[in-house]
């Protein structure tokens, strides 16, 4: 790698500076040729056979001026572009003309004129219609041209707020989309689930590709085992990007489209486009914002006065009232503080375009001692060479560094827990310092959360560059080649530490340390020829053949350590600073490198339009990847799809419909998420320095298999103020992915091989949304969206049922709650079914005693909502987005362990619902994982709302300016009592992802910021 960047960067970084230079140049200046060019098409004023000159502003609907819109007198080349304050002044013939005014986003408009010299105008944004643009596969088409289910959100529809990642922008926007924020931990990762869930290994997650250079999906924030404490929650791998400079979001959804993308598109994929520079005068554009965070809800567990009495009512030890009056989950949160600063400068000409961007976020956790912090610094250059424009290069570089503060949070704490536990525990009759002001840390399992989060320490940093450069040249206006490089690049530090006076058996009186870091690359080389000709007078063919190669790399190293038997010490110090004294004998180092992986693909697509009216589109894609095994080297993904727009038809007369297509598709796409090297024998270095094995060879190992079919229609009306797209869908996944262990009794030394189970998983359903206009008037507006999606999964023809969904916390040991099960649906819960508590005894009855388990509740949602909408009365807007997830079920593992009703024996708190249950429970019940702990998963969350207004000009610099308040996470209606219903903790098992269990995770935060942006 060493090597890499001393040549290939060097080369790369130096090529690009030049080419910068070259894109301000052109842009402030032009180049000699280019200048003459504009001279020759675009003399000045003073040399137009004219003889008098109209000027004026134009405005948006807020009364804000639009720089860079285009003002053209209609049928002539004679026109010019509004200036940074709206302004314009054009030439024109004499005697009556028409002047047409057009700007991306908004409603063309033409203008008859007469004898005025002064004509102001005011545009509209565009409404929402078949004919917007969207990005598809290797290119972008017409809305009403596509075949397949795309969906596609803009930066005006995006959710508002301050968001670490650019996934939560279109949380609820998008039918079929499910997105879970798994935990409140700034930074934490997200689940992303399109089409329901199918994954048996993996993430499950989409493809992310973005500006066209595909994602693979992993963070290089390295992992953590807390020594006592279990596994950290994991980091959200789109981190690095900031949502500010995002233009658009496409969403992928059905096979016809996803199938362009092959073997990894089985999850759907996701298109992140971001934003350009736009011809015209430099501009600058700030947007600054500042808020403050608090905690969204609580557990509620017994206060000091409940205690007392519940230690009288089960009989336990009065010692266990300390006589004090605490509440240990106050001390361990604060108002989280934001800042969020956010600026860009753009312009260019016909030539070369360009945007600069620089960000930077703070944003405080709601927990003591978390947080995240990003700055970012981007550019991206759209240059055009000859005369003919032919020529261009584009070019995009993301870059970033992020740095969290986590806190000792675990996914799998036993039975010292972790920090939620901690607080939640502790009793709130004994207080969490001494009277001398030192922590209470106390002898036994009982640990002080303020004591840990002071003494515990876990920072990550995590730097990324994503660069692109893409040349291209058209050979006709129907010929185009493309090529493209880019290299993503991610490096990752993480340092933690266990104070040494915290109460962990494993670590007390000597601390721990622990400092690792990772490092991820990908190249990737594309190459394209696109070809769009009307082959005949009613028949247009949009043609695509391509070549991809792309390598990916992971490795890493680690190092911890227990300090000597006296302990580390108290210097001030952090551990990790002085590792090096720690006790050779508890110090562990690692290091890995993960197998390089390949893929290598030729692709095609063909869409045909005849007449506007029938659409047909023809998709295939071959894979060869270095994953699967010798005899399945290459897996092939086609897919068909075809339209009917019948509102083209001449028997079509219905006035109040614009237009309506229906349309329909099957394809085939694939999943190669799985450990590089899988299907080959793999040896790792045992600690004598040899080698043993860590898996067997599989060479008929191939790609999980994704079948899909969709059909629907598209349909806008009332002058396209009301549109409707219904999709019915059926996705079969078959070939799934395995890391078979092997059949018992096996010989000692017996490692996994991975397989293809037999089997199908299959999600189908139906999505709707709605979009409407309901009221557009000069002063005031209206606009209302809507979706719903309503989803069936079930599992078959698995030989045996796989088993996931580990519980955690004392007396749980090895115990899971999940099951992949023919004739269930997919990660099934599947334990004992509770029947109540006996009311002499005060012990939990279950169904044939406990001795059968019982499929009890099913964690994927059936209906998922999402709603927005948008007021405006002259220059003040609200607008507000909800989502909710129905017919689902979360197994509450907090309360089957962290707080259950015997922990009061020892001293520690239990939770106020289960000492309020009717029939009291006997300290002596054990905790037993049953249906009791199964909760109704249904909330619809008010995720944010902004209040808005347009100031407008403000002096002479100052453009466009507005201020705001937003709210984010104000409210959930929802009878789930933790923290939040909208959670899904990693508790997989063999690395078969779980769904829809809670376990004493980070908690939400409600937050509320004011704002302001503004343009110079």
């Amino acid at each position: 790698m060493q090597k890499i960047f001393s040549r290939q960067w060097q080369r790369i970084l130096y090529t690009g500076c030049l080419q910068v230079v070259l894109c301000l140049f052109t842009v402030s200046y032009g180049s000699p040729r280019d200048v003459a060019s504009m001279s020759r098409n675009h003399p000045m004023p003073s040399d137009q056979p004219a003889d008098r000159a109209i000027s004026g502003i134009v405005s948006d609907e807020t009364g804000a001026g639009l720089p860079g819109v285009s003002v053209l007198m209609k049928g002539t080349q004679r026109g010019t572009v509004t200036d940074k304050d709206g302004a314009y002044r054009l030439t024109v013939a004499d005697g009556a003309v028409t002047i047409t005014f057009s700007f991306v986003g908004y409603v063309s408009q033409d203008v008859a004129v007469s004898n005025q010299t002064v004509v102001n105008v005011t545009l509209k944004p565009e409404t929402k219609s078949l004919d917007e643009i969207v990005v598809v596969g290797y290119g972008t088409a017409r809305k009403k041209d596509l075949t397949g289910a795309v969906t596609s959100v803009t930066a005006k529809d995006f959710n508002k707020g301050n968001f670490t990642s650019p996934d939560q922008l279109i949380q609820g926007k998008v039918s079929g989309v499910q997105i879970l924020n798994n935990s409140g931990q700034p930074g934490g990762a997200a689940t992303v689930k399109i089409r329901g869930n199918s994954a048996i290994t993996g993430s499950g997650q989409p493809l992310y590709v973005v500006d066209g250079v595909p994602l693979d999906n992993r963070s290089a924030r390295p992992g953590l085992n807390a020594n006592g404490l279990g596994n950290t929650p994991g980091g959200n791998p789109l981190n690095f990007l900031n949502p500010a400079d995002i233009a658009s979001i496409d969403v992928l959804k059905d096979a016809s489209a996803t199938a362009i993308y092959g073997s990894r598109a089985a999850y759907g994929v996701v298109i992140i486009n971001t934003k350009r520079g736009q011809s015209g005068q430099a501009k600058v554009d700030v947007g600054l914002n500042t808020g403050v965070s608090t905690i969204f809800r609580k557990i509620d567990v017994l206060n000091a006065d409940q205690y007392r009495e519940a230690i009288k009512y089960y009989g336990v030890s009065p010692l266990n009232d300390r006589g004090g009056n605490v509440d240990a989950f106050d001390a361990i949160l604060r108002k989280g503080m934001q800042q969020n600063y956010t600026i860009a400068v753009s312009g260019g000409n016909e030539s070369g375009k360009y945007r600069i961007s620089a960000g930077y976020l703070n944003q405080e956790g709601i927990i003591n001692k978390t947080g995240f912090k990003k700055y970012t610094a981007n550019f991206s250059g759209n240059l055009k060479f000859l005369e003919s424009k032919k020529l261009g290069l584009d070019m995009n570089v993301n870059s970033s560094q992020y740095i969290e503060d986590i806190a000792a949070i675990t996914n799998d704490a036993g039975s010292n827990g972790s920090l939620i536990g901690h607080a939640l525990q502790w009793n709130p009759t004994d207080s969490l310092r001494k009277a001398n002001g030192s922590l209470n840390i106390k002898a036994g399992a009982v640990i002080n959360p303020l004591a840990m989060s002071e003494l515990y320490n876990d920072q990550s940093k995590v730097t990324t560059i994503l660069a692109s450069i893409s040349p291209y040249f058209k050979f006709t206006d129907w010929l185009e080649y493309r090529m493209l490089y880019s290299i993503n690049y991610s490096a990752g530090g993480r340092r933690a530490s266990i104070h040494q006076d915290i109460n962990i058996n494993a670590t007390q009186g000597r601390g721990w340390a622990s400092i690792g870091n990772s490092e991820l690359s990908t190249q990737q080389f594309t190459h394209t020829l696109n070809f769009n000709k009307d082959i005949l007078p009613d028949l247009n063919l949009n043609a695509l053949v391509g070549f991809e190669y792309m390598s990916f790399a992971n490795k890493g190293s680690a190092m911890s350590a227990l300090g000597p038997a006296s302990g580390f010490g108290n210097y001030g110090l952090d551990y990790t600073n002085y590792i090096q004294y720690s006790n050779t004998t508890g110090r562990t180092v690692s290091s890995f490198v993960d197998p390089t992986s390949e893929l290598q693909s030729y692709f095609g697509r063909a869409i045909g339009n005849y007449k506007d009216r029938y659409l047909i589109t023809a998709t295939l894609r071959a894979d060869g990847s270095s994953k699967f095994g010798a005899n399945n080297k290459y897996g092939y993904f086609p897919s068909f799809s075809a339209a009917w727009n019948i509102s083209n038809e001449k028997f079509f007369q219905i006035s109040t419909i614009n237009s309506l297509k229906l349309r329909g598709g099957w394809g085939k796409t694939g999943n190669q998420e799985f450990p590089s090297g899988s299907s080959q024998a793999r040896y790792s270095f045992t600690d004598n320095g040899g080698l043993g094995q860590t898996n067997n060879p599989n060479p008929d190992l191939k790609w999980q298999s994704d079948k899909q079919f969709n059909v629907g229609f598209d349909v806008a009306l009332l002058n396209n103020r009301l549109s409707a797209t219904v999709d019915y869908f059926n996705k079969t996944t078959t070939d799934l992915l395995f890391p078979s262990p092997p059949i018992q009794p096996a010989p000692p030394g017996s490692v996994i091989r991975w397989i293809n189970l037999d089997g199908r998983i299959e999600n189908k359903g139906l999505e709707v949304a709605l979009e409407a206009s309901v009221i557009s008037k000069e002063n005031f507006s209206w606009d209302l969206a809507a979706n719903a999606t309503f989803i069936k999964n079930s599992v078959s023809g698995l030989t045996a049922p796989i088993l996931t969904g580990a519980l955690s916390g004392p007396g749980l040991s090895g115990v899971s709650v999940e099951v992949i099960q023919n004739g269930l649906p997919i990660n099934a819960f599947f334990t004992r079914r509770y029947l109540g508590m006996n009311e002499s005894t005060g012990l939990a009855t279950y169904e044939d005693a406990g001795n059968t388990f019982f499929y009890v509740g099913n964690p994927n949602p059936k209906t998922l909502l999402g709603l927005s909408t948008t007021l405006r009365y002259k220059k003040l807007s609200l607008i507000a987005n909800m989502n909710g997830a129905f017919g689902h079920d979360i197994y509450n593992n907090t309360n089957n362990a962290v707080i259950s009703v015997g922990l009061i024996n020892g001293g520690r708190n239990i939770g106020l619902s289960l000492f309020k249950e009717p029939t009291k429970e006997s300290i002596a019940n054990p905790v037993t994982p049953s249906s009791r702990f199964l909760e109704k998963g249904d909330y619809l969350k008010m995720t944010n709302a902004t209040l808005s207004y347009a100031i407008g000009n403000v002096g002479k610099a100052i453009r466009g300016a507005s201020v705001y308040v937003t709210g984010q996470n104000l409210f959930v209606i929802s009878k789930y009592t933790g923290f939040d219903p909208e959670v899904n903790v990693n508790k997989a098992i063999n690395g078969v992802p779980s769904v829809g269990i809670d376990y004493a995770a980070y908690p939400p935060a409600r937050t509320l910021m004011f704002g302001i942006n503004f343009s110079l």
